[in-house]
């Protein structure tokens, strides 16, 4: 009788696999990125030029240009860089080199899901703003044609996330734990400080010399006395702090996703820009 007992039957048909936990493999996030990324770097080196440096996304651009200042010029760098770091990780769990391919058609999907709550997250922002009578800034429609905005939009999505995600919020993380906050407050501490930080980023002034984050302290003047960026600075705040959050709780990989799905709605197919 215990051979048919409620929690032997549910051991049974349990899977193999919890999709919840193999969405944030390391190696379930590198197959998913791998053609998002293929994508990108095919577009800009198409519609670009050699190199694609006149359409790359501002992290990809700050990215490569910081890795030239050290002496670092192959265009294939920052993706191989993207992609060994989740090799690495991967190998450092000693996890298998397979998965479940069921779970990508349910990546996607909630990249798509996600992207639509932070769009109805935009629009109330949005309704919150104009309610207060606050201005905010119309930006106007890129020059640039259809397929140039997706590429450049993409991009976003995958190397914001690296620089944001993937590689600071980690670090600030272990700042916050070495500085002895619980690890409740340093998570909180995390997503607060990166998603400020993102946000400015998207206010840097020209990125002489490569020093962009030294200019961090100017673009916090320039939103501070201009109401008008007030809007688009607190929905970036927001953005990070989503992003943050599914970081944590859903992984690299659908954060990659829904960022990039995001974007190339808004920015790409109805011409607006975060």
């Amino acid at each position: 009788m215990l051979a048919d007992s409620p929690e032997t039957m549910i051991v049974q048909l349990q899977p193999k696999f919890s999709y919840w936990r193999e969405t944030q493999r390391p190696f379930c996030n590198f197959v998913f990125l791998l053609p998002i990324l293929l994508v990108y770097e095919f577009g800009v080196n198409a519609f670009g030029g050699a190199n694609g440096h006149s359409i790359r996304n501002g992290a990809d651009a700050w990215l490569r240009l910081w890795m030239n200042q050290v002496g670092i010029q192959l265009f294939w760098v920052p993706p191989a860089l993207l992609l060994g770091i989740l090799i690495v990780w991967h190998l450092s769990t000693r996890q298998p080199w397979k998965t479940n391919w069921d779970t990508f058609g349910g990546m996607a999907a909630e990249s798509f899901l996600y992207a639509f709550v932070l769009i109805m997250l935009g629009q109330v922002t949005d309704y919150g703003f104009r309610h207060a009578n606050w201005t905010h800034l119309q930006l106007g429609s890129p020059a640039s044609g259809f397929l140039i905005r997706m590429v450049t939009f993409m991009g976003a999505g995958i190397y914001e996330e690296f620089l944001f995600r993937l590689c600071l919020l980690p670090l600030t993380y272990m700042a916050f734990r070495i500085l002895l906050a619980p690890k409740r407050w340093a998570i909180i501490g995390t997503i607060v400080t990166t998603s400020v930080v993102f946000s400015l980023a998207h206010y840097l002034g020209p990125t002489q010399n490569g020093q962009a984050l030294a200019l961090l302290t100017e673009a916090v003047a320039r939103v501070q006395s201009s109401r008008e960026l007030w809007f688009s600075f607190v929905f970036r705040v927001l953005a990070g702090m989503f992003f943050a959050a599914l970081y944590f709780l859903r992984g690299f990989g659908i954060t990659v996703g829904a960022h990039a799905i995001y974007d190339v709605f808004v920015g790409a197919i109805l011409v607006h820009e975060i």
